[in-house]
């Protein structure tokens, strides 16, 4: 039944008996009510709330607006959120090229959706509505909620939250932001007071308090101060008592305040007890989303990623601590997704950012609250994690049993260098479809120092033991390695050692990607500026087009095509050894 979601037309809302809403959210995806849909999860939340909420999905931007002016101006809000990825991340391939597709729409369709979706749908907003006060949240605006390089159009660009005009940006995963926000105003506080909720972002003519960042302007001029101000960003944002931080903008200044703490598992076993119909709105009858597809039949076990990887922004989306559900709510979902008609017993996805992370933190807090490590892996494991396994194998072991459960794949990647022989055994006897995907990234030991990956040589140990496990089992299995090329700090050489040692391994590359620098990661910072923010070193950085291409096409040296201009790049490095390795049969 169309009641059954929440509305998006007014033919939607007169259904349910409404006049008006008190919250609009317009997002850049198709609407999916499913939790793994950030859309989907905030309206749901605000909806548990009390409060009456419509989303848009996809809405025009070109012609009249009309899809902007449909339900009028709410109560309380517009939201906006770009979806789940960054719409540029959404649009361009790591060439700079127009994506043919987009996983977040109605059959693939590309074209639904606006370059800097935050940005276009506030200015239509703002125009059509200039009092009504405007939010803006989801991984587009949190990663660009301060000043940053965009790679798209070769610039460094103010805080989202300056060039959209929204009055609020709320960062990371939105729930206790964005309720407060809704309550303040429903009490009666204008927008303008509402400078003191956790994880949001204002724009102030005084600074407050805080870490004062170097300014906009002295970003634009001087890339080391813009490495020192993603220093202390990154910091603070795995902080668990974080301070304000404050950057000045033209004449006024961009204030970020701390996040709220990580979500306990109450907070976050409510998230997943919502009423989700965990399909495509019926408006979408007959079409295909692609991305809904791919986890219709998953799991999500917990939230937040302590690995630190310098090209991932998982940590400073979701925070640096894992905020892991209840067994019980997790059970409750598969006892949900089993009832579903075209349900054949396969869970596709068991796991989380990193799936061996699920119930994982620190023995002591008090000591997590006063670190600011950015990872708890690197450069070793720090001796405060708390690595049982236990909670994670009992979980699987009791999906296992259940009678219309034949099997739970973990499909999301794992940390190898967080492991335990009771886990490996489990996971490579029981959850792998055919493929476990694992991240090595490099071979090279200062590159990988540079991503805040382990040595090469845990990836090797590893796969020994995969290999170990198989044949003792007779299981024909196999392990699929995640490799980059062009991260800052690798070079041409860099890349054909990378592919000697793969092949050595038997390793014929697949999942392979050129770096792609996106908004607030350290390796973007890095590709950006050259430089290391915490050692002011200088690293070298692949950024020509060709040079590019120069280091992706090692990933490829059994095919044929590649063969000839491999051997000319080689002969330039003189290296004639690596030449041998890989071309000779």
């Amino acid at each position: 039944m169309l009641t059954d979601y929440l509305p998006t037309t007014k033919k939607e809302l007169d259904l349910r008996g409404w006049d008006s809403v008190d919250v609009v959210l317009f997002s850049g995806d198709a609407y999916v009510d499913h939790p793994s849909f950030s859309s989907a999860v905030i309206g749901r939340v605000l909806e548990a709330e009390g409060f009456r909420v419509a989303l848009v999905p996809q809405p025009d931007w070109h012609g009249d607006w009309r899809d902007f002016k449909k339900l009028g101006a709410p109560r309380l809000f517009f939201a906006v959120c770009a979806g789940n990825m960054d719409s540029m991340v959404n649009h361009y391939t790591a060439n700079r090229r127009l994506r043919s597709n987009d996983a977040y729409s109605p059959d693939g369709r590309a074209g639904l959706r606006p370059d800097n979706c935050t940005i276009t749908y506030c200015r239509i907003i703002r125009q059509l509505f200039p009092n009504t006060p405007l939010v803006i949240g989801g991984i587009e605006a949190s990663m660009r909620r301060l000043t940053h390089y965009d790679y798209w159009t070769d610039t460094v660009r103010p805080s989202v939250l300056a060039e959209s005009g929204a009055d609020l940006l709320v960062y990371g995963m939105g729930e206790l932001p964005v309720c407060q926000i809704a309550h303040r105003l429903a009490q009666g506080d204008s927008i303008a007071q509402l400078t003191d909720i956790p994880q949001t972002a204002y724009l102030a003519n005084r600074a407050p308090e805080g870490i004062m960042l170097a300014s906009y302007e002295q970003c634009l001029k001087d890339k080391t101060a813009y490495a020192d101000n993603f220093r202390l960003i990154e910091e603070q944002s795995n902080r668990y008592s974080a301070q304000t931080i404050v950057e000045p903008y033209k004449n006024r200044y961009v204030v970020v305040n701390p996040p709220f703490p990580p979500m306990t598992t109450e907070q976050l076993d409510h998230t997943y007890s919502l009423p989700y119909q965990r399909q495509p709105h019926p408006k979408y009858k007959g079409k295909t989303i692609p991305a809904f597809e791919m986890i219709r039949f998953s799991v999500n076990t917990h939230r937040g990623c302590f690995g630190g990887c310098a090209f991932c922004t998982i940590s400073a989306h979701q925070g640096k601590f894992v905020s892991s559900r209840s067994k019980q709510s997790i059970m409750q979902e598969i006892e949900i997704i089993s009832r579903q008609d075209d349900f054949k017993g396969y869970l596709s996805d068991l796991g989380g950012p990193s799936a061996n992370m699920y119930m994982m933190h620190g023995k002591n807090i008090d000591l997590c609250r006063r670190c600011k490590r950015p990872t708890c892996l690197q450069p070793t494991i720090c001796p405060n994690l708390n690595q049982d396994f236990r909670p994670l194998i009992d979980l699987y072991q009791t999906v296992d049993r259940l009678p219309y459960i034949k099997k739970a794949f973990v499909s999301s990647g794992i940390r190898y260098d967080l492991m335990s022989e009771e886990y490996a055994l489990q996971l490579i006897t029981r959850h792998v479809s055919g493929r476990l995907k694992v991240a090595p990234e490099h071979t090279a030991t200062h590159v990988l120092q540079l991503m805040r990956k382990p040595k090469f040589e845990e990836f090797v140990n590893f796969n020994r033991l995969f290999n170990k496990i198989n044949r003792e089992y007779r299981l024909n299995q196999q392990l699929i390695p995640y490799f980059i090329s062009s991260h800052p700090g690798c070079t041409l050489e860099d890349m054909a050692e990378l592919a000697a040692e793969t092949k050595r391994l038997n390793f014929e590359l697949e999942q392979v990607q050129d770096f792609t620098p996106t908004p607030m990661s350290l390796a973007t910072t890095m590709y950006y500026t050259g430089i290391n923010p915490y050692t002011h070193e200088r690293v070298f950085v692949a950024r020509d087009k060709n040079a590019k291409l120069a280091q992706r096409q090692f990933f490829f040296w059994y095919k044929k095509e590649y063969r000839q201009t491999i051997l000319q790049e080689l002969h330039k490095l003189h290296r004639p050894d690596l030449a041998r390795i890989l071309l000779e049969k």
